[in-house]
């Protein structure tokens, strides 16, 4: 098997990592926000750009592969957030199978 090799000098970005929660709306309801759960050093690397036209609207989406120090609960459907930028996680996976890195492959848009 291959290892992968990071320098963990590389790792230069703070990410938060959110975790989607249901919030009471105050009319018996509920909204779905993000709660903090811990935060992350990070390399975030820019993959793919698109642009799609849905009806009248027109939407933009960035892919990036974000590596981080493996961490138990980066889970897919969870998000990373630096300031207002948001990454939506697609999926994670420990790309040498030793329990040092996860790559997420995430969407920005």
């Amino acid at each position: 098997m291959n290892v992968t090799f990071l320098d963990a000098g590389r790792l230069t970005t703070r990410l938060d990592l959110e975790a989607p929660v249901e919030l009471p709306d105050g009319q018996g309801g509920a909204t779905l926000g993000h709660a903090a759960e811990s935060s992350h050093w990070a390399r975030i690397e820019p993959v793919s750009a698109e642009r799609a036209e849905l009806g009248h609207a027109e939407r933009q989406s960035v892919t990036h592969r974000i590596w981080i120090r493996h961490a138990a609960g980066v889970v897919a459907g969870k998000r990373f957030r630096r300031g207002a930028r948001i990454f939506e996680i697609l999926t994670v996976h420990d790309p040498d199978e030793t329990r040092r890195y996860l790559v997420c492959r995430a969407r920005e848009g």
